[in-house]
């Protein structure tokens, strides 16, 4: 039975600047691809072995026209990093979400989730956050359920021929379109 929820860790969060880049990157692997991403739930290493993104991609959505925040610990350390990005029609997508492995069912996601919706509404007027996942990632899915997103009947494919330096343990994976209402 899941605790009830405990206020998160105490944060700081800005947006990043490409010096981020490899730090982001690293983390962003640590949490779902290889043996680190095993000491958190979010690990995804048994359906794709690859890098996730490489640095230069991050540098890419640190430039792009989203907004890619970065969440430091009260000791400066990077606990965790997102993406968020404004399209048209008042809709936003919520991504490159990662919490360090070790900090992971702390409240340091849900602190992070939750500065990201506040900052798409009230930064780039986000009325509705989109985001993918996973088919597989049932445990993920409800994490979101859970914080008010809802599983739509939307999907998009898996990005197989965009693996960064791997491969997909599967043929069969896909894209679950989750969304949630931002309150003004």
């Amino acid at each position: 039975m899941e605790q009830p929820p405990t206020e998160p860790p105490l944060l700081t969060y800005r947006r990043a600047v490409p010096e981020d880049a490899r730090a982001v990157q690293a983390l962003v692997k640590s949490a779902y691809r290889g043996d680190s991403s095993r000491a958190g739930w979010t690990t995804e290493a048994d359906l794709v072995e690859d890098e996730r993104i490489d640095e230069a991609g991050v540098v890419a959505k640190i430039k792009g026209p989203g907004i890619v925040l970065v969440a430091h610990d009260t000791s400066g350390a990077l606990a965790g990093c997102c993406e968020i990005e404004g399209k048209p029609g008042g809709v936003g997508y919520f991504g490159l979400f990662a919490v360090d492995p070790t900090r992971q069912a702390g409240g340091f996601g849900r602190g992070i989730l939750a500065q990201a919706e506040r900052t798409a509404r009230d930064e780039l007027g986000v009325r509705t956050m989109e985001m993918t996942v996973i088919w597989t990632r049932r445990e993920l899915i409800e994490w979101y359920v859970r914080r008010g997103y809802a599983v739509t009947q939307r999907t998009a494919p898996f990005p197989y021929g965009q693996l960064v330096n791997g491969r997909a343990s599967r043929d069969d994976l896909y894209f679950m379109v989750l969304e949630k209402k931002l309150c003004p």
